[in-house]
């Protein structure tokens, strides 16, 4: 009985916890060119994943549309943009009518940038939040990602850190916001900074000869060429940071991070990455076929390359990776359907001289801003009307104008009929920054915003975006069932065993 009762406390003893969870973003990755491209990666990057890890074939944002703000701020927290406030990069300011952006803040002063920058813009906390309140702020946190808002989203409210490459002086940037500069990202600036990378830097592919014939998915044989890119102009570190040489520096970089305590102790550490995988310059994709093919394959070597240095360093069963996309598709739209444009500024105006006409005259319309329509609540009150009605009023004057395919509001967000399309477009509003009305314009249209910025509707066609679970207690599998990306928040904490972030609502994915 003695040895039943050991072999059964045995049994039941917890595994050890990861030492350190690496939380990879990779920028607009996609399935089908991850499949597609497979034949041209080596042995230690995504097919090591796909053998050895477990692998989502198709996870979806639960909210459209996605932007790279939105959509990293949904996957740290758990929670679509309705509940963490973050609906897109920028936003219209109800006080000041003036846009914003999402991790701006004046308070705080920026590191080798002019940019003032924090996450209080996010209303949830965020994995690493959890993390760092369940071990009373003794686990420690870095993100590190080409885009200041994804290191910041990522970093979370009580990270040690978060860094980005700076658009004008081409350094590694950070905010005051998370405490001093760390002496190792000041000493990496002050040898080998990106800067120095990007004014020596040559994009060709990466083999000698030329990718084969068949690989060539947006192209024929005889428009698949060679290419040939360099940096220089005001413009240079924007560009680089939408090449696929923007992820060989950010491994690097994160490899300066190990000169810390990073998952030396029995306290789980997080290193939150960001990578890209969108088109050269964020053209469209027929332009720069293969520039994206070689952006895959370069990607594919960096993960290797972190992956292996990594399980080397802390040991296999130590470390735990995951992997997943910002889930959107941020290249310049394109149809070969003739279409039409739908001036935002224009409706507007003829929003308000209608509802002039129905309620008395009144400038009711605010502002407009993207394809959203603010509402002065204040003026409705003064005409001692009821918001709803007017939004009602204003959704049926919209949907009548050509190039509309569906008007949204808080009114039809609260009382419309449940359709997966409402469902998705609820999601990604936000009450106290997204505008009252919300035009979502047919595929192939123009929309045209404050300034005359032009934009072209994608639609929403559905793509699937990959997710890769690798280490200790994961059992290695393909799961192609439709996966929810607010699941993934969760996950990682059910493998760090805390508490999941406050407005996450997705169960834990099973990874055994």
């Amino acid at each position: 009985m003695a040895l039943i009762s050991i072999i059964s406390v045995d049994a039941q003893a917890p595994t050890e916890l990861p030492r350190l969870v690496v939380n990879i973003l990779i920028d607009q990755l996609r399935t089908d060119y991850l499949e597609m491209f497979s034949p041209l990666y080596g042995e230690d990057g995504f097919k090591r994943l796909m053998s050895q890890g477990r692998y989502y074939s198709d996870v979806q944002q639960d909210f459209s549309p996605v932007d790279r703000a939105s959509a990293v701020a949904s996957l740290v927290t758990g929670a679509p943009p309705r509940t963490n406030g973050v609906p897109s990069l920028t936003w219209l300011s109800r006080k000041t009518l003036q846009p914003v952006f999402c991790v701006d803040d004046s308070r705080y002063s920026g590191y080798e940038t002019a940019e003032k920058s924090s996450p209080n813009y996010l209303l949830t906390s965020t994995i690493t939040d959890e993390l760092k309140q369940a071990t009373a702020r003794k686990a420690i946190v870095y993100s590190i990602a080409p885009e200041r808002d994804m290191a910041v989203f990522m970093a979370g409210h009580v990270a040690d850190g978060a860094f980005w490459i700076n658009n004008d002086k081409g350094l590694w940037a950070g905010t005051s916001f998370y405490g001093p500069m760390p002496e190792w990202v000041a000493r990496y600036n002050a040898t080998e900074n990106p800067a120095q990378q990007v004014a020596h830097a040559k994009w060709e592919p990466s083999f000698d000869n030329a990718y084969p014939s068949f690989l060539y998915y947006h192209t024929t044989d005889a428009e698949a060429k060679a290419f040939k890119h360099t940096f220089s102009g005001s413009h240079r570190f924007h560009q680089f940071k939408t090449s696929a040489l923007v992820n060989d520096e950010v491994v690097r970089a994160t490899f300066c991070a190990e000169s810390t305590k990073l998952g030396t102790d029995y306290t789980p550490d997080i290193l939150s990455i960001g990578l890209y995988a969108g088109t050269f310059n964020n053209q469209q994709i027929d332009t720069c076929p293969s520039e994206l093919q070689d952006t895959y394959v370069r990607l594919d070597g960096a993960l290797a390359k972190l992956i292996t240095t990594l399980q080397q360093r802390f040991g296999q069963e130590r470390v735990l990776f995951v992997i997943t996309s910002t889930g959107y598709d941020g290249s310049e739209g394109k149809s070969t359907i003739e279409a039409g444009t739908f001036n935002v500024t224009r409706a507007a105006m003829l929003l308000n001289m209608y509802l002039g006409a129905k309620f008395g005259q009144a400038q009711y319309v605010e502002a407009s801003y993207g394809n959203q329509i603010y509402i002065d609540k204040k003026v409705v009150e003064q005409q001692q009307l009821q918001l709803n009605d007017v939004l009602a009023e204003s959704e049926a004057f919209i949907a009548q104008m050509e190039g509309v395919g569906e008007v949204y509001s808080s009114r039809s967000f609260a009382v419309g009929v449940r359709t997966p399309e409402l469902t998705l477009a609820r999601n990604a509003w936000s009450a106290t920054r997204s505008g009252d009305i919300v035009v979502d314009i047919l595929p192939g249209w123009k929309i045209i915003s404050q300034n005359n910025t032009e934009q072209t509707a994608k639609g929403h066609p559905y793509t699937s975006y990959p997710m890769f679970v690798l280490g200790p207690e994961v059992l290695p599998a393909k799961v192609t069932a439709a996966t929810t990306a607010t699941a993934i928040a969760p996950t990682i904490a059910r493998c760090l065993r805390i508490r999941a972030p406050n407005a996450s609502r997705e169960p834990p994915l099973a990874l055994q």
